[in-house]
């Protein structure tokens, strides 16, 4: 029995500009093109490895170790296309493995919380497609395999590619043009980091899809958004991010964020994503930035309550002066960071802000948050030879 086998890994994206809406459920074709960053592997990836073999009776799916079914129609779109390509390939050569015809076996683990907010369908498709992509050894390159996690995850087809992402929203009904594509690679911008605020790692309220559709259905402020609003700020926001232009960048990026909870709010009965926690710290970034009289951080809130705050590395101690001040207890901070950067951090803090701050910090702040994710800008999908099937049996370790 010859079992053959391959492993990716796979990143979040942070979108910066937001996806929110479907002109096609089925294919998720959006509404609107959006801009993500793509986050570094080592702090929030998905690992997946694939097997395949002419005896596996069934294709199965194990996620962080439990059996999960694979019936829905957006993993067998995926899978489907993904055959229908090694399929192709196999006709134009005569000695290629039948890989096609057979059934897949799929281990897949996260290194952070399932369905917290925090893109976890969006690396897990993007590492689905990606993994088998290279079990099939397919020719086709990232923005054409993008299409093909879009089916699975909108945004998963973003998490194809490192760096600053678009993803053009496309035109034509079969979704042909409705593609990622890179803006600027991580080596363009590579001092963008990324302090992520865990408000929440239990299940939100309301699932992304849902509340996509309660949005297009029932908001006013929706259609001003995707008509008028987003196409402007997407041509700004590539802009920003070609010229590494970080106040326009962090202005686009908090308007966006704003817009996009708004329409939230907008839609009826309102969504509620942000919680009493997200807006006290969306509060907090504008009173540091006033406090410097300088653009230093920049938050945005996907469809849940996690902040996510980016700034450049040359304003890592100003900006971590006054979280560290308010989040210092949260766990996190040890595994980016030395006892002696922290305690530099604390110092600052005491020398040049203390003294002459004009607002009150939230001491209790703190123990809304589960912890701390720091991280930056990262890299496209890796292959590895870490593997969690083992190659004797097809099962997972």
């Amino acid at each position: 029995m010859t079992i053959y086998t391959a492993s990716t890994t796979a990143p979040v994206n942070i979108a910066t500009l937001k996806y929110w809406g479907k002109r096609d459920k089925k294919l998720n074709l959006p509404t609107n093109s959006s801009i993500s960053v793509t986050l570094a592997q080592d702090d929030l990836r998905t690992l997946t490895s694939v097997a395949t073999s002419e005896s596996f009776s069934e294709d199965q799916l194990w996620l962080n170790g439990k059996l999960e079914s694979l019936e829905s129609e957006r993993t067998q779109n995926c899978l489907q296309d993904l055959r229908d390509l090694r399929s192709k390939l196999e006709l134009s050569d005569k000695n290629a493995i039948p890989m096609s015809k057979w059934k897949l076996h799929i281990v897949s683990e996260n290194n952070f919380p399932t369905a917290a907010g925090l893109a976890s369908s969006a690396a897990g498709f993007a590492a689905l497609v990606a993994a088998i992509a290279k079990l099939y050894e397919l020719p086709e390159s990232a923005s054409e395999i993008s299409k093909i996690a879009r089916k699975g995850s909108g945004s998963a087809c973003r998490s194809l590619f490192g760096g600053y992402v678009a993803w053009e929203m496309g035109t034509k009904a079969d979704g042909s043009d409705s593609k990622a594509v890179e803006v600027a690679s991580r080596e363009h911008w590579p001092e963008m980091k990324a302090a992520i605020l865990v408000v929440s790692d239990a299940k939100k309220d309301t699932p992304s899809t849902s509340g996509m559709q309660l949005t297009v259905a029932t908001s006013d402020l929706f259609q001003e958004r995707i008509q008028n609003v987003v196409p402007k700020r997407f041509e700004q926001m590539k802009q920003a991010i070609v010229s590494r232009d970080f106040p326009l960048f962090a202005e686009l990026t908090m308007r966006d964020s704003n817009s996009f909870h708004a329409t939230c709010l907008d839609s009826y009965p309102p969504i509620f994503y942000m919680n009493d926690t997200s807006r006290q710290i969306v509060k907090l970034c504008h009173q540091i930035n006033a406090f410097f009289n300088e653009t230093v951080v920049a938050y945005t809130f996907d469809a849940g309550p996690n902040a996510v705050l980016y700034y450049l590395q040359h304003n890592e101690t100003k900006l971590m002066a006054f979280i560290y001040q308010v989040f210092g207890q949260n766990q996190g901070w040890e595994l980016k960071f030395s006892a002696q950067d922290l305690s530099a951090f604390k110092d600052y803090f005491a020398d040049n802000i203390a003294d002459e701050l004009a607002f009150e910090i939230d001491e209790n702040l703190h123990k809304n948050i589960s912890r701390v994710i720091l991280t930056q800008v990262g890299p496209a999908p890796q292959n590895t030879e870490e593997c969690l099937i083992d190659t004797t049996t097809g099962n997972p370790k």
